[in-house]
């Protein structure tokens, strides 16, 4: 009983460090993912913005 025990009482520590070692992964590729968007939207409504300014005037 001792044996299984240690086991599961092992596994748990091993994943808990697993997964705090991994939120720190995670966290990096979502801000970068953030960041590319960001980037993205900002690149495409300059776009916007600079094709409204430059349309004729209608009358």
């Amino acid at each position: 009983m001792d044996v299984v025990l240690t086991f599961l009482v092992g596994s748990v520590a091993q994943t808990d460090a697993l997964l705090l070692s991994s939120r720190q992964v995670i966290g990096l590729i979502a801000a970068a993912i953030l960041a590319m968007l960001a980037a993205q939207l900002g690149w495409h409504g300059t776009d916007r913005l600079i094709n409204w300014r430059q349309r004729p005037d209608e009358d």
